[in-house]
């Protein structure tokens, strides 16, 4: 068993594999699923997902290829195959989609941190509406005994 890298790269592989069995697949909605799934496995191995989380995972695959998950598992078992061969021949994951999970997980935190702050602020929000009703209800009381009462009447509390 050789320890040297293939020659190729696992995307210009699965290219090269997607455009035989295209070729060689009898009808038109083979063709289309068989491009797309290669297509979806070449984003995914290049860490450049359009429809998915970059996951290299079938079910990643088959979401980034827009095909239901059993279209690999039941139909399309080879391209499976091939894809978890390619995902193993790149031991893991791009470096590109690990910066993109950790800027997601950061941007995950400071949404999580808005939303917090948000819900704090609405609540405060409601809080001074009622206060201000309630004081505009006071003041209107005010008024109305000033208007009916022409004597001024003095509160109790700390004279000087």
């Amino acid at each position: 068993m050789s320890t040297h890298p293939p020659s190729a790269l696992p995307e210009e592989l699965a290219a090269a594999i997607g455009a035989v069995l295209a070729d060689i697949s009898g009808s038109a909605d083979n063709r289309a699923e068989i491009r797309a799934l290669t297509d979806a496995m070449i984003r995914l191995l290049a860490g450049a997902p359009l429809r998915s989380d970059g996951k290299l995972t079938i079910k990643s695959l088959a979401t980034e290829a827009n095909l239901r998950r059993n279209k690999l598992t039941h139909k399309h078992t080879g391209l499976k195959d091939l894809f978890y061969a390619l995902v193993t021949a790149q031991e893991g994951r791009p470096a590109v989609t690990e910066q993109l999970y950790r800027e997601n997980e950061t941007l995950r935190a400071d949404l999580a941190r808005v939303k917090e702050e948000r819900a704090r602020l609405k609540a405060q929000a409601k809080q001074f509406a009622r206060v201000v009703q309630i004081l505009e209800v006071e003041n209107h009381q005010l008024r109305q005994s000033a208007e009916q009462s022409s004597t001024i009447s003095v509160f109790p509390g700390l004279r000087n």
